[in-house]
């Protein structure tokens, strides 16, 4: 048998791409290597681990966090079904270790295989712990962070790995900003109505000093056609798109980029190396966006601006005043590249083999200030023969969607 790691979790690409990033860097360390991932049948992961090329085993479950009256009751009925399901799954894939990324599918996954003596490790990539975690805590071995305040909250067994990021985003080089300044907007690939409504309402004051900044602005497909309209309208020359399938070429091309807080961002941001302005999502659970931000901002890599604060007037003068003082564009810059965890990956997988006693050729993980180092242990030995493990694919960008026909009022 293969010594196979169970990745469990799912339902959004904040959980997802880093436990495709993990199975990359478990596979790529032997041909004895295999790896299977957990999820459930709406997340995106049913889209993205196929494509990836991985195999993906499902359960029935749903959240409880946030539910109430007939739903809350409906989902604690499927627990007993997904308890069942892990069981199948276990006794299926007989795991050497199994990793949490977050979402429903962990819960019972990572439960099932603690019961049954198998060494966990989850992932936190937040600044703010998120429910699931919060509970899997309790019985996992051993956690790895994307940020020091959240590792803090666990004591020695959490160590700060970083979130993994798209190997593209690694080599962005730095810039010197000029004008006219560059600024990426993007509300993610869905695009976030605070964000666009807020340029919807700036736009008075952009048009006044439009020739010192250039804009690319994904909107998102519902709110393409008013927000493209809003620019023409002011006679302001801007790149506005529904979706970006090229976002480390944008990044690399920006000086200043508007976004949200989500961990992936965040950690893009900080491997990017660019000055950014957070405006976190309001209903985010945890308000794990706003924590997310925060830490970045305290570390001078980030201005906040809340959806509860957020305005026309109050964004475009946050905008302008880095505009005007280009030295702090660069500043945050390189603030945001100190934050950056390039080695994620390795480390969050080293800590994998650690907690399952496996012998590991990738060094150690870094602990967060006093937290305990995670000892290394011997290399693998590898035959001369051993074959070259096959590793899954990249997720594909989708296609950039069709513009909608009818333009959404902001």
């Amino acid at each position: 048998m293969g010594v196979k790691l169970l990745i469990a979790g799912g339902g959004t690409g904040g959980h997802v791409f880093p436990a495709l990033a993990i199975a990359r860097e478990w596979l790529s360390r032997g041909s004895e290597r295999e790896v299977v991932l957990v999820g459930t049948q709406r997340g995106i992961e049913m889209k993205l681990v196929p494509q990836a090329g991985l195999p993906l085993e499902t359960l029935r479950v749903a959240g409880l966090k946030g539910k109430g009256g007939s739903t809350l009751a409906k989902n604690l009925f499927k627990l007993a079904p997904a308890m069942l399901d892990a069981a199948r799954v276990f006794r299926k894939h007989q795991p050497v270790a199994a990793f949490g990324v977050g979402g429903y599918a962990a819960g019972p996954m990572l439960l099932t295989t603690w019961m049954r003596g198998v060494p966990n490790v989850i992932f936190e990539p937040n600044a703010e712990p998120g429910f699931t975690n919060k509970v899997l805590a309790r019985i996992s071995t051993r956690i790895a962070t994307g940020y020091e305040i959240s590792a803090r909250t666990w004591g020695a067994k959490a160590v700060v790995t970083g979130c993994p990021v798209r190997p593209e985003f690694l080599t962005i080089a730095s810039r010197t900003p000029e004008k006219p300044l560059r600024l990426l907007v993007t509300g993610g690939s869905q695009g976030a109505l605070p964000v666009n409504r807020a340029f919807v309402d700036a736009m008075d004051f952009i048009a006044k000093r439009k020739n010192e900044v250039s804009i690319v602005h994904q909107t998102g497909e519902r709110d393409y056609d008013a927000v493209r309209t809003a620019y023409a309208r002011h006679e302001i020359l801007a790149e506005v798109v529904p979706f970006l399938s090229n976002m480390p070429e944008r990044f690399a091309w920006a000086d200043i980029i508007v976004c949200r807080a989500g961990a992936i961002t965040a950690a893009e941001v900080a491997t990017a190396g660019r000055a950014a302005i957070f405006i976190p999502f309001g209903h985010a659970t945890d308000s794990h966006q706003l924590r997310n931000a925060q830490e970045m901002a305290k570390s001078g890599a980030g201005r906040v601006i809340t959806e509860q604060v957020l305005t026309g007037a109050r964004l475009s003068n946050e905008i302008f005043l880095l505009v005007d003082h280009p030295e702090e564009i660069e500043s945050m810059g390189n603030a945001a590249r100190k934050l950056s965890q390039p080695h994620a990956a390795r480390e969050i997988v080293n800590l994998i083999e650690q907690a399952a006693g496996l012998p590991s050729a990738k060094g150690k993980a870094t602990p967060a200030g006093s937290l305990a180092a995670v000892s290394s242990s011997a290399p693998t030995n590898t035959s001369s023969q051993t074959k070259e493990p096959t590793l899954p694919k990249e997720p594909k960008e989708p296609k950039e969607p069709k513009v909608p026909k009818e333009r959404v009022a902001l």
